[in-house]
């Protein structure tokens, strides 16, 4: 029976592990909650079930309107897998009101999938990236981690109802995996505001942006191998297992470097707008969206030719692509800061870009219609 679209009440299932504390300590707090407030302006009823204690409750001020379901047992909560294992029951009061259930990431999604299934739920799974091909990544094709994260995956994607992917390319991948899966694939990228992160025309007192976790997978080494050759004001945004290492290898580049750490992304536009080039030199991506804010702000941006970056920039339009080796990333900052005019032209077709392709309330409206198909609700 079809029902109107303001009664629709959605739960998010967080990522394993993941809770609005986590959000806020990595900055990503104003980011992650924009798309949820957009629906509650629309009627849909959103709650969050987290990983986090009951000192997730703080959070309930900044997002009035949104329910916090926690691990409220005990006083600092029932064990990590215990609480995940658990969350079907304990939770199973909200569960049960609810219409849709959807995943943030795949990490934690059998859990989401579990509680769907236990109280007759649909289920949209939500993926940013491909998880398997990230596992592989991390500890080796052939590792049972891999092979673990591919049948989550498998077991996740055949049994929900839609399957949101942010890119082309991670349809196609799924398909290759699970043909039978075509019919029920929905391409929806990631979002900008573009209302906070838009040009303003400031001093430029950095020439050089990086803004990512400072990992393998964001291959920082090179890029910190490839600005030691130019004589440039770099700063560095984020943390992470390198942090230490690359600290002590690179301290402050006789004064060309700063490290920030992580940075609220309310705060980015700030730094984006005062640094000449936004670089990326990722070894693969998921749909990345520093890239994608570092262009709603206007700038001219570099980014490695590989699986995420390549399908947002398109060389010589939008940005510059480049190898993941130093010298290729070298090469194609010192050509940007060379040409200017190039820059500029690059910058604002980017900024052209992303309106017409990540602007928020667009993608609000995509995510809202796969919703309402789901919950089979009326227009």
């Amino acid at each position: 029976m079809s029902r109107q679209s303001e009664s629709i009440r959605l739960i998010l299932f967080f990522s394993r592990y993941v809770s609005l504390q986590t959000w806020d300590e990595i900055g990503m707090f104003d980011r992650e909650i924009a798309l949820y407030q957009k629906y509650q302006e629309r009627g849909i009823k959103i709650s969050f079930l987290t990983y986090g204690d009951k000192r997730e409750l703080q959070y309930s001020p900044r997002i009035p309107v949104i329910e916090i379901l926690c691990n409220v047992w005990w006083k600092w909560g029932l064990p990590g897998r215990v609480y995940a294992a658990l969350t079907p029951i304990l939770h199973a009061s909200a569960i049960k009101k609810a219409d849709v259930i959807k995943t943030n990431q795949m990490s934690g999604a059998d859990i989401a999938l579990r509680a769907a299934r236990m109280w007759n739920k649909p289920l949209i799974a939500r993926c940013g990236y491909m998880f398997s091909d990230h596992v592989a990544y991390q500890y080796g094709d052939g590792s049972s981690h891999a092979r673990k994260a591919r049948k989550l995956e498998q077991h996740v994607f055949k049994s929900a109802d839609r399957i949101i992917v942010t890119t082309d390319q991670m349809q196609a991948d799924i398909e290759s995996r699970l043909p039978d899966c075509h019919e029920k694939i929905d391409v929806i990228p990631n979002y900008v505001e573009t209302d906070r992160f838009f040009h303003i025309d400031k001093k430029k007192e950095c020439d050089i942006l990086f803004i990512g976790r400072l990992s393998n997978q964001k291959n920082p080494t090179a890029f910190l191998e490839a600005v030691k050759k130019i004589k440039a004001q770099v700063v560095m945004i984020g943390n992470g297992p390198l942090e230490k290492e690359l600290k002590e290898k690179y301290e402050n580049m006789n004064g060309r470097l700063e490290w920030k750490g992580n940075v609220p992304n309310i705060k980015l536009p700030d730094y984006m707008n005062i640094s000449k080039l936004f670089v990326l030199p990722s070894h693969y991506e998921g749909h990345p969206k520093t890239l994608i804010e570092a262009m709603s702000c206007g700038m001219p941006v570099i980014g490695a030719d590989s699986p995420g970056i390549r399908e947002v920039i398109r060389h010589g339009e939008n940005g510059w692509l480049c190898g993941t080796d130093a010298d290729s990333i070298s090469q194609a900052i010192q050509h940007l800061l060379e040409n200017p005019d190039l820059a500029q032209r690059l910058g604002d077709n980017a900024r052209q870009f992303v309106l017409q392709n990540y602007a928020l309330e667009d993608i609000v409206e995509k995510e809202l219609k796969v919703i309402k198909k789901v919950a089979m609700v009326e227009n």
